[in-house]
Parts: C-alpha cells; sequence; structure tokens
C-alpha cells in the first residue's frame, strides 16, 4: 500500500525513510495498547530495584501475574507462529531483565552468606 503524507519539515529532518514502518508499527501499537498490558511489569521491577530493597527483599522478587502472562504469551506465539519483529525487540528486554534480576538475586545471596 501506498501512503501519502505531508508533515513538518523538521519532523521529516529526524525520519529515516527505511525505518518508517517500524516506526508506524511502533506507534500503532502504542495507540491501540491496553494500558494494562506492555511494559508496565517492566517498569515495576525496575522501580522495585531501584527502590533499593533488602537482599531478603531481592531474593523474594517475583513477576507480576501481568508480566508473567506476557512472557507467557510471547513464548506460546513464538512456539506456534513466530514473533513479530517488535515482540522480538520485547522478548530481549524481557531476557535483559532476567538477566538482571538474576545479577541482583546472585550479589544478594552473596551477601546474605557473607553475613
Amino acid at each position: 500500500m501506498k501512503i501519502t503524507l505531508n508533515i513538518p519539515e523538521e519532523l521529516a529532518a529526524h525520519l529515516d525513510p527505511e525505518h518508517l514502518p517500524y516506526i508506524l508499527e511502533l506507534g500503532l501499537r502504542e495507540f491501540q495498547a491496553d494500558p494494562d498490558a506492555g511494559f508496565e511489569g517492566f517498569t515495576d521491577v525496575l522501580e522495585r530495584l531501584a527502590s533499593l530493597p533488602t537482599p531478603e527483599e531481592i531474593l523474594a522478587l517475583r513477576p507480576s501475574e501481568a508480566l508473567q502472562a506476557r512472557i507467557e504469551a510471547l513464548l506460546e506465539k513464538n512456539r506456534t507462529e513466530g514473533l513479530s519483529p517488535i515482540e522480538e525487540r520485547e522478548w530481549d528486554r524481557y531476557q535483559y531483565l532476567e538477566h538482571l534480576i538474576r545479577i541482583a538475586k546472585a550479589k544478594a545471596h552473596q551477601k546474605l552468606k557473607a553475613a
């Protein structure tokens, strides 16, 4: 499909035509997103870590129900039909978050062991 858009010059200066489909997909996803879905669980975990929890609190960290449900949905979709490029990037973010949590838990375990 071909679409013609008139946009301000200052915005056009920041757009790479090669990335325009990706930008539109992200924008549509955000526009259509359920406010209770997406990266809410991701943000919750990072805010929890930013609050400087005790080692015991770090070891007790678990994903929220919403985050766990999203991860399971992505896993199932990957098994059945494959992920879109945006979902693959989302999956990569979740894997990175898991990596950060594992590091935090390993350090918390070391602190408790040393105490």
